[in-house]
Order: C-alpha cells, then structure tokens, then sequence
C-alpha cells in the first residue's frame, strides 16, 4: 500500500481548512443533495464529501457508508487533492498502490474510486467529491466532466457557507457562525460527558481609539485582537467576533481552570504584540469564564448570557 504524500504547501492547505469551519459541524442538506444527486447520477452506491484533514478525511457528507472518518494514510483522497484533476482508480486489485489497502480488502471493498478535489477559495485544496463502487467501472469524458460539475457545486456551497458564517474584518466566525458551530461542539461534550468552557471577551477603552485615530485604526485593532486569537488558541477551539469589539472562545475538553491558564497566554501574547507595536495606545481586554454545566445552560444562548453578564462586572470592577 502506497500511503499519501503531502502537498508542498500542506502547513497553508490545513490552516485553510481549519479557518472555514467545516470539520465536526453537523450534516448540511446542501451537501447531502449533491453526495444523493452523484450517487443516483454514476448509479454507485457510495458518495462523498470528504475534507483531509491532518491525520484524516473527515465526510462532511457521506452517502452509503456508516463511519464519518477514516485514517488519512490509507485513504484514496489524500491522493486525490496532490493534483487538480480528477483521480480515478478503475480497478483497485489492478493498482499497487491500492491493492492491499484495507478499505480494499476489508469493508466498504473499494474496486473503483473517482474523486475530484474541492478546493477553496483561495485555491487550496480541501478534499474530495468522491464517488465509489464495489465493482471495477470505467467512466467516459462525459461522466468525468459531470463530476467536475458535481465538485463546483460543492466549491461554491462552501464558499456561500463561510460567507454567511465568518466575519470579514477578522476572518474569525461571526455571531452565527459561532452559535452553530458551538451549539454542535456543546451536544458532542455532553454526550461524552466533557467539560467546555467560554470565555467572553470585551476590548478595554476601544471607543477612544476610534474617537482619537479613527475608525480605520480600529478596524486594524480588531484585526490584529483576531489574528493573536487565533496564534494564542487551539485549532480545536470556536473563535469569534460576535459583534463590535466582543468576542468569544468556546474550548472543547476544558474545564475553567484550564481556560483561566489558557487566557493568561493570550494576554501574555497581546503583551508582547503592544511591545512590538510601539504604539500611543496599548490593546487590552475583560473577560469571563464560564464552565458548561448541562443542568444550568440549557444551550450556547445560555452560556453566552452568562458570561457577557461576568465580563462586564469584570469591566465594571477593573474601571473602578
């Protein structure tokens, strides 16, 4: 079996990746009606949406088949996204590379594969719309050109999602972004009975900067804020501005200690950022910690209520 290779400029694919927020998001109609139109149009009987991620392919929609991952080293689509055409194997058992692969040799017994790489909007390669068949196929330039088709569809849902879900001074999600994909990461650490936390973010002293410099110079605050968010925090945890100069955390498989430490290294970061500035004003901020407890935040709505309501006693505390 012949493992992926990685592409040259993996580090930048997975960054990409990641700041769309397509990974462990619940099932989207709009990706299911193209994995069920590709399976009824190639008459196969598995059809996916798949995204590499960096020791997986995670299926954002997976028809025919019951798991929702698989390891990257053996899958197909790792192959796929190192070209920009399309990748088929027409027979698996007559392909080295292929041949003893386990998805080959035990379930789902793949003989063909024909995948086309999804990419980003700025050209980075995703994953794969993939079709799959238990039998050796062979597809004509038609078929390949249809695929193709199938594969912008998806291209242009995802950018159509992370226009309606990102904030664009920050390239952070925005308030709805963040509630859907904090609202999904909630459910999965109550059923698997882990702890989450929020933190609740408010800039200090934001409208004199803006008052004194002008709304430009805020706007590069805000974005400077976001991108030391993203440096400071895990690729794991739902970074967001939900409005104004408020923004928000939600960390997975943490409890409020641990959060508490994870924000002293954020402020250490701002710290360090305000040094290099060399600026007549410095960045900070308030916060809260709010730890998820099932029996009193019945949701993210909860949960948010909560903390803005701790962050600006905290405002209120440090003023005086």
């Amino acid at each position: 079996m012949l493992k992926p290779e990685l592409p040259k400029d993996e580090s930048t694919r997975l960054a990409t990746l990641r700041s769309l927020h397509l990974l462990d998001t619940p099932a989207d109609a709009a990706f299911d009606r193209l994995t069920r139109l590709a399976k009824y149009m190639f008459n196969v009987p598995i059809a996916l949406v798949t995204l590499v991620d960096e020791d997986r392919q995670w299926f954002k929609s997976c028809i025919g088949l019951e798991v929702g991952e698989t390891p990257r080293d053996v899958s197909f689509c790792g192959h796929a996204i190192l070209d920009s055409k399309a990748f088929i194997i027409q027979d698996t058992y007559l392909d080295s590379r292929f041949v003893d692969n386990p998805l080959v040799l035990e379930a789902p017994y793949i003989r063909f594969y024909a995948g086309c790489p999804i990419s980003a909007p700025n050209g980075q390669k995703l994953g794969t719309l993939c079709i799959i068949d238990r039998q050796p196929r062979v597809l004509g330039n038609d078929d390949i050109a249809a695929l193709k088709d199938l594969t912008a569809m998806v291209e242009q849902q995802i950018a159509t999602t992370y226009m309606a879900t990102q904030d664009e001074l920050t390239q952070l999600a925005n308030r709805r972004g963040f509630m859907l994909l904090a609202q999904y990461n909630l459910n999965l650490c109550q059923r698997q009975d882990a702890k989450a936390s929020l933190v609740f973010i408010d800039l200090d002293k934001f409208k004199p900067i803006n008052d004194n410099y002008g709304h430009l110079e805020g706007d590069k605050v805000l974005a400077a804020f976001a991108r030391q968010m993203i440096d400071a925090y895990r690729c794991s945890d739902i970074c967001a501005r939900i409005g104004g100069d408020e923004f928000v955390v939600l960390l997975s498989n943490t409890s409020k200690q641990l959060a508490e430490t994870a924000v002293e290294k954020f402020s250490r970061a701002i710290a360090h950022y305000n040094q290099r500035a060399k600026r007549d004003y410095d960045i900070d901020f308030s916060h809260s910690i709010v730890e998820f407890d099932p029996n009193i935040h019945s949701n993210i709505t909860d949960l948010l209520n909560e903390g803005d309501s701790l962050m600006y006693r905290a405002k209120h505390a440090k003023a005086c």
